[in-house]
């Protein structure tokens, strides 16, 4: 792993059946601290990596912090912030109403903020686990 993984973030989520209960979090490389957490609430796992990401993006425009990247090992997470919408097909159901509350937060985010840092993708691979991964495969 080379050094420009120390200067970043780490975003991950973690869900327990699809929908289910999901939670998701960011760390600092660099240090292994928990940077932020969110959850449990019923979502799904491409839910909590979208809004991982979009938490992640907010957090560093909040505290100033332009020279980081993002690491997330979700492709479809990643699309869907580029292009600003979150393609769930999660149904509205008061359980789920939470979720998709925040989806509809973290797209309006997205399209009214125009910080953004670099967002990569982390080769699991070659790196092995993400580590805002919640270990529990």
């Amino acid at each position: 792993m080379s050094n420009e993984h120390n200067n970043a973030w780490a975003v991950d989520a973690a869900c327990s059946g699809n929908p289910g209960p999901m939670e998701y979090r960011g760390v600092d490389i660099a240090t292994g601290r928990q940077v932020f957490h969110f959850g449990p609430i019923k979502g799904t796992n491409n839910i909590g990596e979208f809004l991982a990401i979009v938490h992640a993006l907010a957090q560093m425009e909040q505290q100033g912090i332009t020279d980081k990247v993002i690491y997330s090992d979700s492709v479809n997470a990643q699309l869907w912030v580029r292009t600003m919408i979150c393609k769930t097909k999660l149904a509205l159901t008061p359980e789920t109403a939470k979720a998709l509350e925040l989806v509809q937060r973290a797209e309006r985010w997205l399209r009214t903020h125009s910080f953004r840092v670099p967002i990569k993708k982390w080769d699991t691979k070659q790196w092995g686990e993400i580590p805002a991964d919640f270990g529990r495969k």
